[in-house]
């Protein structure tokens, strides 16, 4: 017995000494060196983050399990370590700037079986992503991604909440902010991205991921003690139409089957400081996979006159509003009169199922819009427009039609997430645009395919027809969440503006929640390549003078300062295009006063075109203030703000 003891630990001490001499800590630091990551390799793979000497993540295991048993991550022997650095411009035509720099520092550990982690630091953040060197496919069983916080912090996290088919992953990808603590969040609910975690005032870490393609989408789900640890749907097996939707009936086993050698998704943190970095951050950019498109002079930016949140409720007019020619000449002689760009052609146009079922002369439409130079765009469902994408992206370009607004996906599983990227490069090839609607987080996919000018993925003013949730309090939240993952199509432009008390879902008239100025500042506020203007011609023309300010209001910018902000409860931005700036700001239902600083004007005079809440905004939702005075940058505004209510300026240099 005492020889058989003795045999059992000299078997065993080996072994414990190879792990002991396989365990490496690394570390890579941010280009300023506020931001550290540790990376612990052996048994396992760790990673911790800290900012200035704060814990921002504790150390939390990376892993990805494949159909073979085999999980990379575990076990791990370090074939080669190597730093980089970057430092690059990138030129972003269509976006919130004109460029964007790339500066970061890079550790790329090289394991045993022909994989990658790849961890990059940037000043405002840090990512990692698993690459794989194999030939053939790979069937991946789940990816352990785990973010471990030191303390029980509050995170303001989107839940799913309507998801349809009894299936958590299909959902429209539209909630309000839950603000809780981590222990408090039940363990059956799903959060998807973006999330942000208050881990000490004034920081705040929000968690995204970046360049997803053909690979599900994210979300965050309780773990043990004070973290939150990635979930991802199942690959589809069995899906069905129901009413509008195409949904999944059975899943299978795995997340995901995709090539062998390949990038996979980064797993970001950003972190802030203050509040209104995180409503001017560059991440998506940064991380996604550069353009495919070299050329961009067709991907024309700009703004739409929108027919299905009015419910095509004009009048004054001598003819029976629809669906129907005279209906959308209408809508083209108001976009024209107003100098934007587009009309859309919402749903009802066509069969949901068969974009070649038509119940509309299309083509008299698009002739009449290239009269009048505003270009037509197209919706139709997901499922209907993937039956034969090819073919009908060939039939309406030749047709003169400029995109689609694509609608109903409600699912970010690997097999829509490919589709996406499929439909967006069948669409580069045919000069279309596309706006996904119903739409998960973009997540880079604008700059990799400018194209998809649009995404929506956000709990917009669509939401008023028919519900009563709690909007400005919202508005005052995305800045600093939701729009971190790329542009968002919240379709604002309510000319029925209603106080709290005022507020009721009314469908062919609706209102928005807030005043008037809360909405005009929404066209500086809200990323968005393509803007709609929500509300009917007839109301815009009673309202010329709001109308006027905001047809004005570029939709891609050369430069953007976030000026102030909290999340939850007001923000303020400016934005610059040529010689002109343009700012917003917009609170909660909280009235507000605040202090915006022109500094970021620089030189020269300028003539400031003002629009405030009235007096009586707080009784009355429509009641504004216009005013026109000459500003430098050495001035101070002092604005009011009433109960939902907002502040819009032009700057216009003299």
């Amino acid at each position: 017995m005492k020889f058989k003891v003795s045999l059992v630990v000299c078997l065993m001490l080996p072994l414990s000494i190879v792990f002991a001499q396989t365990a490496k800590t690394y570390q890579v630091k941010s280009p300023d060196g506020k931001i550290s990551i540790h990376i612990s390799t052996g048994n396992t793979v760790s990673w911790s983050v800290e900012h200035e000497g704060t814990d921002i993540i504790k150390p939390s295991e990376i892993s990805m399990t494949l159909n073979n048993g085999e999980v990379l991550g575990k076990n791990v022997i370090v074939k080669k370590a190597v730093n980089t650095t970057g430092n690059a411009v990138i030129n972003t035509p269509i976006y919130k700037r004109s460029s964007v720099q790339d500066n970061y520092n890079q550790l790329s550990l090289a394991f045993k079986g022909d994989y990658s982690l790849i961890f990059r630091v940037y000043n405002d953040g840090a990512a990692y992503r698993f690459a794989t060197q194999r030939k053939g496919d790979l069937t991946i069983i789940n990816e352990g991604a785990n973010f471990n916080f030191k303390d029980d912090d509050k995170a303001f996290l989107p839940f799913v909440q309507d998801y349809r088919n009894k299936d958590k992953f299909n959902t429209s990808f539209e909630s309000h902010y839950d603000n809780t603590n981590i222990s408090k969040i039940k363990k059956d609910t799903l959060a998807f991205l973006p999330v942000l975690v208050d881990v000490g005032s004034p920081k705040k870490v929000a968690i995204l991921e970046a360049d997803l393609q053909d690979y599900p989408g994210m979300y965050l789900t309780p773990g043990q003690g004070n973290s939150l640890h990635g979930v991802f749907a199942k690959y589809p097996t069995e899906e069905a139409v129901l009413r509008i939707n195409y949904v999944v009936k059975k899943r299978a086993d795995y997340i995901a089957k995709t090539a062998g050698t390949r990038n996979f998704p980064w797993r970001v943190l950003v972190i802030s400081t203050e509040d209104k970095q995180l409503a001017d951050n560059d991440m998506m950019q940064r991380l996604a996979e550069p353009s495919h498109i070299t050329d961009y002079s067709w991907i024309k930016p700009g703004k739409v006159a929108w027919d299905w949140w009015n419910d095509w409720n004009v009048s004054h007019v001598g003819f029976k509003s629809g669906i129907n020619v005279p209906t959308y000449k209408y809508y083209i002689d108001f976009a024209a009169a107003n100098k934007l760009e587009y009309i859309i052609i919402d749903e009802g146009w066509s069969d949901d199922w068969d974009l070649n079922k038509t119940k509309l002369d299309v083509q008299a439409v698009v002739d009449y819009g290239k009269q009048k130079n505003v270009g037509v765009i197209l919706w139709s469902t997901w499922y209907g427009m993937t039956r034969d994408c090819e073919g009908f992206m060939d039939k309406y370009e030749k047709m003169g039609v400029k995109g689609f607004k694509i609608d109903f996906i409600d699912r970010d599983d690997q097999k829509m997430v490919r589709s996406l990227y499929e439909v967006a490069a069948i669409g580069a090839k045919h000069h279309m645009l596309i706006d996904y609607h119903g739409m998960y987080k973009p997540s880079g996919m604008q700059r990799t395919w400018p194209n998809v000018i649009n995404c929506e993925g956000v709990k917009g003013m669509e939401n008023m027809k028919w519900g009563t949730d709690n909007q400005p309090d919202y508005d005052v939240s995305i800045p600093f969440i939701r729009m971190m993952a790329g542009p968002m199509d919240y379709t604002p432009g309510a000319m029925r503006n209603a106080t709290k008390e005022a507020f009721r879902p009314v469908n062919s008239n609706p209102m928005s929640q807030g005043t008037r100025a809360h909405q005009l500042a929404m066209y500086t506020i809200f990323e968005a390549p393509l803007q709609m203007l929500s509300d009917n011609p007839t109301a815009y023309m009673r309202e010329k003078e709001s109308t006027d300010f905001i047809a004005a209001i570029p939709t891609v910018f050369d430069a953007t300062i976030a000026l102030d902000g909290k999340v939850g409860e007001y923000v303020s931005i400016a934005r610059k295009k040529g010689n002109t700036w343009y700012a917003g700001a917009m609170t909660s239902w909280s009235p507000r006063e605040l202090t915006v600083d022109l500094s970021f004007l620089g030189e020269g005079q300028y003539k400031a075109t003002i629009f405030e809440d009235g007096i009586n905004a707080g009784k009355d939702g429509t009641d504004y203030t216009t005013k026109t005075i000459t500003v430098t940058a050495k001035d101070k505004l002092n604005i009011k703000m009433a109960s939902g209510g907002g502040w819009a300026a032009r700057f216009e240099k003299e």
